[in-house]
């Protein structure tokens, strides 16, 4: 894949554990004895796969604002009703398929700018591509947010990514040694 190109080998063994799998259905994210939307609908579901080492994701989420926003009121159905329909979601704050599912629509992919957070550091982030992706991104934080603040944010969120792709290297460089 593309996103692994810059990876070593052990980085990537976690993503082609589940991403090579046929593994890959709806009982993924709808568990199989309580196929229900409103059970799918919460930021748990996430966490089954996109949490430690491999994928920080759920981490990332629940240590920042949005994360803390719904551990406190996830149980307040005035705060997140998830029997409404994604695209009729008003939640007070987001959960990870409130995003990445923006509308209603199953592919994640689509909301996502996984390749920063994959240690693309050498993406061409001019490419038609990713500022296609880098808009859909900031067009979904607007709901709440200014779009400066979204770009503003993007913008600080790949420095970061560049910073740590530099330390994990160099650390990686050291344990090699």
């Amino acid at each position: 894949c593309a996103w692994s190109i810059e990876r070593p080998p052990g980085d990537t063994a976690g993503c082609t554990f589940c991403h090579t799998s046929s593994e890959e259905r709806c009982s993924t994210c709808h568990q199989r004895h309580q196929f229900d939307p409103k059970v799918a609908r919460r930021a748990e579901q996430c966490k089954t796969c996109h949490w430690g080492k491999d994928h920080r994701d759920w981490e990332a989420y629940d240590i920042g604002l949005h994360g803390t926003v719904y551990q406190v009121n996830k149980w307040d159905t005035e705060q997140f009703d998830f029997t409404k329909k994604l695209s009729d979601a008003d939640y007070v704050g987001p959960t990870c398929q409130y995003c990445h599912m923006r509308g209603g629509h199953h592919n994640v992919q689509r909301a996502t700018i996984v390749y920063t957070s994959m240690g693309m550091s050498m993406a061409d982030r001019g490419a038609p591509l990713w500022k296609e992706k880098r808009d859909r991104w900031v067009s979904i934080c607007d709901d709440c947010h200014s779009p400066r603040f979204a770009r503003e944010n993007l913008q600080a969120m790949d420095e970061s990514v560049k910073d740590a792709s530099l330390k994990y290297r160099e650390t990686f460089k050291v344990a090699e040694d």
